[in-house]
């Protein structure tokens, strides 16, 4: 009985170092990110940790037999296995994802190279004679997920009622340069570029038209600029908070090689301006399903490379960049997009791997510099919607000027939304919704 128990607890023992060699693998390759080596050194000597404590934990799990044969047997085990699973996670985590490539430009595509240093891509839509003295941006949502030729065909039939429209992929996604850096991304940057933006065409205000992550973009450019806004729509709005709780691990610089982001929130005297991307899925569907790929796999089984990127993400985001670069990421979060159900028909479409994993906190005082903008705003939800009732909700309280519609049966490409945004931008009557619970038939969170 007692050598029962000794044997059982070598075997728990022996179990316990198996499960802890990946943890160690992935702290060392972190530690090593942390002072300064070059991917190949953090990668190799993390996975030779991780073999080294792998092989010692074999050993523990495989008892030594008295007889000669046993031992050579024994080892021959020991080795096969430890090859085997050393060599699948090498592969692995050294291997680079299939990757995508470049975008073909789209139908009528520019670039803007803004003083900020970011450099989008974008599409300029312009009627024959411009009625409208400010021009219609649309803000994609995600953050990531752009859709610059479906987005410029729809929005542009708002050039028939005289307005010029703009269409971009914010810095990251889509057709837009990316960042080296990927803690240059995040809300206050997002803003200098859309201030920028404003700048660039000559506007005195714009006519904001958002949609998912856009919605955060927005109000949070009411906040810093509530003078440079005509009118706002907030179509299927992202919450105002979509930081994650392990978002001050990370600080947030402007990118250095392409300049900084002088436009930001305005200053608070009891809470500064402040902002701290983490690894963070943003998309949302199917219940976390997204969140959890984006880490683990298309399939929820552990994916060396993806756990040593995201580790790497929280200890130093340039290494996370220089192992694993930005088509990969795009690649990836776009066939994990497309592989989640969604519960509306139009599915998201993205390439922005890095901006898409990066948290977006915005200041907690972004709700109480809402309280003094002015600015209409119109925040839209349909009947088919995959953010939450509660967010569109939150949104009309902190704006005083908002009101809510909405959208029956339509979806957000459809003509019925399409009428929604002529007769807000033109200042006609728009129904509102006034009740705090989703009306009967709506399918979508609460």
């Amino acid at each position: 009985m007692a050598s029962f128990a000794r044997l059982a607890g070598r075997v728990v023992a022996g179990a316990g170092v198996l499960a802890l060699s990946p943890v160690l693998g992935l702290a060392t390759l972190a530690g090593m990110a942390m002072v300064g080596a070059q991917p190949t050194a953090f990668a190799v000597t993390g996975l030779a940790v991780f073999a080294s404590v792998f092989f010692l934990g074999l050993l523990l799990v495989v008892p030594r037999p008295r007889a000669a044969w046993g031992r050579w047997l024994r080892a021959v085990v020991i080795l096969g296995v430890e090859a085997t699973v050393v060599w699948q996670v090498t592969v692995a985590t050294l291997r680079p994802a299939p990757s995508h490539a470049p975008l073909a430009p789209v139908a009528g595509q520019r670039e803007w190279r803004l003083q900020t240093g970011s450099k989008l891509a974008y599409v300029r839509l312009a009627p024959k004679r411009v009625t409208r003295p400010d021009p219609v941006v649309f803000l994609h949502g995600g953050p990531g997920v752009a859709d610059l030729a479906a987005s410029s065909a729809f929005f542009g039939k708002l050039t028939a009622d005289g307005y010029q429209v703009y269409v971009y992929d914010q810095i990251g996604a889509g057709r837009s340069a990316r960042l080296r850096d990927p803690r240059g991304y995040g809300l206050t940057r997002d803003v200098a570029d859309l201030e920028a933006i404003r700048q660039a065409v000559g506007a005195g205000r714009l006519n904001l038209i958002a949609q998912d992550y856009g919605a955060q973009l927005a109000v949070a450019y009411l906040a810093a600029h509530p003078d440079r806004v005509a009118k706002a729509v907030l179509s299927s709005p992202a919450g105002l908070s979509q930081g994650s709780p392990t978002a001050s691990v990370l600080a947030s610089p402007s990118e250095p090689s392409q300049g900084s982001s002088s436009a930001t929130f305005p200053a608070s005297p009891t809470e500064p301006s402040r902002e701290a991307p983490a690894w963070e899925p943003q998309g949302r569907e199917a219940d976390g399903k997204v969140e959890v790929a984006a880490v683990f796999g298309r399939d929820g089984t552990p994916d060396p490379r993806l756990l040593a990127v995201s580790t790497l993400l929280r200890v130093d985001p340039r290494a996370a960049h220089a192992f694993a670069g930005d088509r990969e990421l795009d690649a990836y979060l776009d066939l994990v997009r497309q592989g989640a159900p969604h519960p509306c028909p139009a599915a998201a479409t993205g390439s922005g791997g890095y901006v898409g994993l990066t948290g977006r906190a915005a200041p907690g005082s972004l709700r109480l510099r809402l309280t003094g903008v002015m600015s209409p705003v119109l925040i839209v939800k349909g009947q088919c919607d995959e953010q939450s009732w509660a967010s569109a909700i939150g949104f009309r309280q902190a704006l005083p000027s908002a009101r809510l519609a909405y959208l029956g049966g339509g979806t957000y490409r459809s003509e019925a939304y399409l009428g929604l945004l002529r007769a807000f931008l033109s200042g006609r009557p728009v129904p509102a919704y006034e009740g705090q619970v989703p009306p009967p038939g709506y399918r979508g969170p609460v």
